[in-house]
């Protein structure tokens, strides 16, 4: 990459990260190389590995443009790319996780990962705790003397409640553990992890890097003392991202800048709307000032994503299934970040230690780039439909 001015704006440097074109013959986008075998010029250089690319599972020109651009993003020593976001959740917990070794888990995390945590983690003699998002400097009251990990995410899945970032780095690494995160909702854009002091960052790119629900794929960024471990157990476990999935997510990178402001602007005047409706219990958006993780969120980022929820004032399943049913623009799907709005009915029968009694329904609204007053017009035919109801 073309070494850039430190003053540039986000945008710039999403728009020329990660790759030079007079590297390649002046082309703008870096080539999309399919690789396995590559070849040496003698025995020599390829009994020392003397050249950069050896192998297709050891990098390639198009592996390098992303990690690169993502690299200058998070301020991170390396990153790796793998074929979706959960296999960004647990490349690194396999990585610095063994049997006997402790696990601090946020209670309001992404529902794969507890999965992991309590299924295959489990069978290798791995413990996991829950403990509650909003901790803070609490979280020693969490950790064990085998406690190597504490996993954050903020804000947590479905719910968004706000976690002391620093705080929690502070006391886990006096107790010589790793804090890891999943940044998935903010991006490098609004929260640079390591800036906080997180070791391990985190993305499901399958959301707005990607930006169009058309490829799966996850990123993990290390600082200089995870990262050679990190990248170990990356080749160990042959997790090897494609080479096309991994083009259309630096291809999305150039626009994410620009595209989430949008989600942003459009999600913020939604949840406003959404706060002012008969119908709606309560908003979950910790950019809003009602939310109570809002000082946290104002504190540490510098904007949101286009994730939020709205607990609605109709009771029981019934209700938020008449709220989907009458929607005609969002479509109901899982996942989030691409160009569409979605809405999802949220389960939170998983938590164990952060039971909150949500009055209603909780529905999941991801905020696309329509224009909001028809997103209002259709949240409104939701509502209308649970009113009918009676």
């Amino acid at each position: 990459m073309t070494k850039l001015p430190d003053d540039i704006g986000i945008n710039t440097l999403l728009a020329h990260a990660g790759h030079n074109p007079r590297d390649f013959h002046g082309f703008v986008q870096p080539p999309v190389v399919h690789a396995s075998t590559v070849l040496f010029p003698d025995a020599e250089t390829m009994l020392g590995r003397k050249q950069r690319y050896t192998y297709g599972t050891r990098g390639t020109p198009t592996t390098d443009a992303l990690a690169s651009a993502v690299d200058a993003l998070e301020g991170s020593a390396g990153t790796v790319c793998v074929p979706s976001g959960l296999a960004a959740v647990t490349i690194p917990l396999l990585t610095f996780l063994s049997a006997g070794d402790h696990l601090l888990c946020v209670d309001s995390v992404y529902n794969p990962t507890r999965r992991f945590a309590d299924g295959l983690l489990t069978r290798m003699g791995i413990e996991t705790t829950y403990y509650p998002p909003e901790v803070g400097k609490a979280i020693a009251d969490y950790m064990k003397s085998n406690t190597k990990v504490v996993w954050t995410e903020s804000p947590g899945s479905n719910t968004f409640e706000m976690q002391d970032i620093p705080a929690i780095c502070e006391i886990a690494h006096e107790r010589n553990a790793l804090v890891m995160m999943d940044n998935t909702w903010a991006t490098p854009l609004y929260f640079k992890p390591l800036d906080f002091g997180v070791d391990i960052s985190v993305h499901a790119a399958t959301k707005y890097p990607g930006g169009h629900s058309d490829v799966l794929l996850g990123l993990v960024s290390a600082n200089e003392q995870c990262w050679e471990q990190l990248y170990d157990t990356f080749l160990w476990m042959g997790c090897i991202a494609g080479p096309d999935d991994v083009y259309q997510v630096q291809r999305g990178l150039k626009t994410m800048g620009i595209r989430l402001a949008r989600h942003q602007e459009s999600a913020l005047e939604i949840a406003r709307w959404c706060e002012e409706q008969r119908g709606i219990e309560a908003v979950l958006h910790p950019a809003l000032q009602s939310h109570p993780g809002h000082d946290l969120w104002k504190r540490d980022f510098s904007g949101s994503s286009g994730l939020f929820s709205i607990v609605l004032q109709g009771e029981g399943p019934s209700a938020g299934a008449a709220f989907l049913d009458a929607l005609k623009i969002f479509g109901l799907g899982y996942s989030w970040g691409g160009h569409e709005s979605l809405a999802v009915l949220v389960n939170l029968s998983d938590r164990t230690v952060t039971k909150t009694d949500y009055r209603g329904p909780v529905i999941r609204l991801q905020i696309g780039l329509e224009d909001p007053k028809d997103l209002i017009a259709d949240l409104q035919r939701g509502l209308d439909a649970v009113r009918a109801l009676g």
